[in-house]
Order: C-alpha cells, then sequence, then structure tokens
C-alpha cells in the first residue's frame, strides 16, 4: 500500500467512527448549543485528533528515522543504516536512502584516496627538493663559512663561527622537516624503526614524554598501510604536543586478532567530538583509505585515546 491510501485510510477509519458514534450515540445538538453538548463536541474532537496524530505517528515514524540520521550521518564513520522492515513505499523509500549511503561512502572513499595520494607525492616533491636544492646549498655555506673563519682575524673568526653555527642549526630543521615530510626510515627500515624514530623526535624537539611499546613480530604490511599507520602516529602526536598540551604519551603497536592496532594515548586536555579539526579528519579518511577503524576515547578525566585497528593483510611478495 502506497503512503497516500495509508494516510488515507488512517484518516478514514477516524472520521469513520467519528461518524457512526454521531449517528448511534445519544447526542442531539441544540440550537443555540448547549453546554453540556459543546463539551461532548469539543471532547470527541480531541479524541479525533489524538487517535489520527497517534496513527500517523506510527505510519510514519520511518521518515522520522531516516530524518534524524540525514541530520547526523558523517560519512568518515561509515557503516550508518537504518532497518528496512516490510515492502511497502516507505520502506523502498529507507532503502533508497541506505543505497544512497553506501555510494556517497563509496565515493567520498575514493575522492579521499586521490587526494591522499596527490598529497603523499606533492610532500615527496617538496622533500626532494628541500634535500636536494636547499640542504646542497646550505651545505656549502657551511663549507664557506668554515673557510671563511679559518682565514679570517680573532674578531671576525667569532662572528662567522657565530654565523656558521646557526647555519648548522638550520639545515638540521631542514633535514628534520624533510623526514617529516617523506620518512625515508619507513622505506628502508619498516614501520617499527620509523615510528620509534617518530617518538624519539618528538621527544627531542617538544619535550613530549613519549612512551613505547611495540608487539615484536608484527605482520609485515604493504607500503600503503605502514605510511597510513605512520601518520596516524605522527598527527596524534603533534595534537598530544600542541594542542592538547600533554607531557606524557604513551605509542604502542601489537596485533589483535587479525588487525595491527596502533594506539596513541596522552593525558593532556582531551577532545571530543565537537572539537575535530582537520588533522583528526585527515585521520578518519585515512583509515577509510585501507579499510581501518579509528577510534577517539577519552581517558580518565583527562587525556585521550586514538586507536587504529588495520586489517593485518600480508605483503605481497
Amino acid at each position: 500500500m502506497s503512503l497516500y491510501w495509508r494516510i488515507f485510510g488512517l484518516n478514514a477509519v477516524v472520521l469513520g467512527a467519528a461518524t457512526a458514534l454521531l449517528l448511534w450515540a445519544p447526542v442531539t445538538v441544540s440550537v443555540p448549543v448547549l453546554l453540556t453538548e459543546a463539551v461532548i463536541l469539543v471532547g470527541g474532537l480531541a479524541v479525533m485528533l489524538v487517535a489520527n496524530a497517534a496513527l500517523l505517528r506510527v505510519g510514519l515514524a520511518p521518515l522520522d528515522r531516516v530524518t534524524r540520521l540525514m541530520t547526523t550521518v558523517d560519512l568518515l564513520r561509515p557503516g550508518q543504516r537504518l532497518p528496512v522492515r516490510g515492502g511497502d513505499e516507505v520502506s523502498e523509500l529507507v532503502s533508497a536512502f541506505n543505497d544512497m549511503l553506501e555510494r556517497l561512502e563509496k565515493e567520498r572513499a575514493a575522492s579521499s584516496a586521490r587526494a591522499l595520494l596527490a598529497q603523499e607525492a606533492e610532500r615527496r616533491r617538496i622533500a626532494v627538493e628541500l634535500h636536494d636544492e636547499v640542504g646542497q646549498s646550505m651545505t656549502a655555506i657551511l663549507l664557506a663559512l668554515k673557510q671563511a673563519a679559518d682565514e679570517a682575524p680573532d674578531p671576525l673568526r667569532g662572528e662567522l663561527r657565530q654565523v656558521q653555527e646557526i647555519t648548522r642549526e638550520s639545515l638540521d630543521e631542514v633535514r628534520r622537516l624533510v623526514r617529516r615530510l617523506r620518512p625515508g626510515v619507513l622505506d628502508d627500515l619498516g614501520l617499527v624503526s620509523a615510528v620509534t624514530s617518530l617518538a624519539t623526535e618528538f621527544a627531542t624537539h617538544t619535550g613530549l614524554r613519549v612512551k613505547r611499546s611495540f608487539e615484536p613480530d608484527l605482520p609485515t604490511l604493504d607500503n600503503g598501510t605502514e605510511l597510513v599507520i605512520y601518520r596516524v602516529a605522527q598527527e596524534s602526536l603533534t595534537n598530544a604536543a600542541r594542542h592538547a598540551e600533554a607531557r606524557n604519551a604513551k605509542v604502542s603497536l601489537y596485533r589483535e586478532d587479525d588487525h595491527v592496532v596502533l594506539e596513541v594515548s596522552d593525558d593532556g586536555r582531551g577532545i571530543g567530538a565537537a572539537h575535530e579539526g582537520a588533522g583528526i579528519r585527515g585521520m578518519r579518511e585515512r583509515a577509510l583509505l585501507i579499510g581501518a577503524t579509528l577510534d577517539i576515547t577519552p581517558v580518565t578525566r583527562t587525556g585521550t585515546r586514538i586507536r587504529l585497528a588495520v586489517p593485518a593483510v600480508r605483503k605481497q611478495s
């Protein structure tokens, strides 16, 4: 039965019941209307309205569920669906809405994959240019400053040594940026070494005390999956150091059933869903890219735990 005929039928039942009561009930209407007659008529109208509202509420409840889900659905949290019951017009609408969500999630995942691949390619290009152009130029400047300082008189030699030290620190900063843009250790030594180097770097440059816990004999993952895990760990530590103002953090890598789990917890100010910014949205997009699940939960009264569970599909040999 279509939605039109369902609503029509509900109203017909209510109006038919009201008409039957008027025909067979011992009620008359005087002119002018008496108070008791007016009370009976108003009461009957109220009963009709309540009954009609209740029946319509039952009939249109699936549409209310669709509306609520439409206002809260997040494509970065896939799998939100409505149950389909029966085969009427409303059920067809719910089914079509579920199919639309499925298509949108797939399109969002595909567009996110293209964007993230383009982002990584741009990171790689910038890292190569910084290493080959800026790094080599600054190295040449350091050598020239050293030669000039060796040949300069004493008053000028101290100033040249100072400039040389500033240049060396700037070169170290450029190299650190190159490592963050494209972690070469990830390609050369693997995920555990890369995350270890990342934690050490954060502890050195931000003062964040990072505790590491890595389970041995983790399955070997493909390069794209390892890069996603590394980026999520990087963004999690960045949030802990910059935004959460945490003093301590813990990075864990372990196997749980058929998943590899990355878990980063801190003792900072905590974060709620309302405060999710571009960094966390980026982590969710990366998780969708490899079919992983990302959970962000509070830890006791303060602090945050970020948990990324990745299907443990081994690298193809």
